[in-house]
């Protein structure tokens, strides 16, 4: 079957997830919504804590209407990663689609297992009750 599928259809796949992605946050605004909102973020619900993607859809939805520094405030290292993460699927799609020889980025186990380390640290200064960590409470 992958012999008679297109070059773009994966790519295309992979774009109408995030555009589903990015419209369902658009027209659900969750910066209005509170942690016991549907859908939730269970860890919020349960303890009260900001769990490592608490903040991304926000951070998203801040991005899209083109508020950087309200974006990093809710969620700092998704807000550093997007531009990566946009670049990577450019390259990736202009290469699988048009054979476009872009620059890859290279993810190695090391740069994944550095940038959840920061994702955990700042998960805890997140959630830390005094100044200047409360800045990132949200």
């Amino acid at each position: 079957m992958r012999a008679h599928t297109p070059r773009w259809a994966v790519p295309l796949a992979a774009l109408g997830c995030i555009g589903g992605a990015l419209g369902y946050t658009l027209l659900v605004d969750p910066t209005n919504n509170p942690a016991e909102a549907t859908p939730t973020c269970l860890v919020k619900l349960l303890t009260g804590f900001d769990c490592p993607g608490c903040g991304g859809t926000r951070a998203a939805w801040y991005l899209m209407h083109g508020d950087l520094p309200a974006a990093a405030r809710h969620h700092l290292l998704f807000t550093f990663a997007v531009p990566f993460l946009i670049y990577m699927y450019v390259a990736w799609a202009g290469n699988t689609t048009f054979r476009w020889k872009l620059p890859q980025l290279r993810i190695t186990p090391k740069l994944v297992g550095l940038f959840l380390g920061a994702w955990g640290v700042f998960m805890v200064l997140r959630n830390l009750p005094w100044a200047p960590f409360t800045y990132f409470f949200v």
